[in-house]
């Protein structure tokens, strides 16, 4: 059951990642790139440029958890990771056939997918993303029941010389 939880969360943590962080890179790039008169940092700090922040560091915060929390499945992170190192190999191998397989061309989202591929942080991403896999323990279901007479009580307090 943890496992197919993990498979759900699969899901989720793409389409945070992808509309998400997607969406928030493409409204930071476009913020820096306005012609409003005003510097780049006063972009940001502008309602849409808090909401692109917040977008991006609310997709960070969900890896992040996941990444952490070890009742967490390994496949939630997992899953999503192999596709994004995938989707860099294809970039190196294949740079025309990567653009025509991301899904909905022409949105924001796919703009900023498209510009964290380029520059390489989708395969960091996936790198780190993957490494809950590579660790046995986060596969195993852990237990924590004890049976009475199993723990003398005064001995592990110390109170016992």
């Amino acid at each position: 059951m943890r496992h197919l939880t993990g498979l759900l969360l699969a899901l989720v943590m793409s389409a945070a990642l992808f509309f998400g962080a997607g969406w928030g890179v493409a409204r930071i790039v476009a913020l820096r790139g306005t012609a409003t008169g005003l510097p780049p940092a006063h972009a940001l700090t502008s309602m849409h440029g808090l909401l692109a922040v917040a977008a991006v560091a609310g997709a960070g915060l969900l890896l992040g958890i996941m990444l952490a929390a070890p009742r967490i499945s390994p496949l939630g992170t997992g899953l999503p990771g192999l596709v994004l190192l995938g989707w860099s190999a294809l970039m190196v191998v294949h740079s025309r056939d990567t653009l025509r397989y991301l899904p909905l061309p022409g949105s924001a989202a796919t703009t900023g997918l498209v510009f964290l591929l380029l520059h390489g942080v989708l395969a960091l991403a996936g790198a780190a993303m993957i490494m809950p896999i590579l660790i046995p323990s986060r596969w195993r279901r852990r237990e924590y029941y004890v049976e009475d007479g199993d723990i003398n009580v005064p001995a592990e307090l110390g109170l016992v010389p």
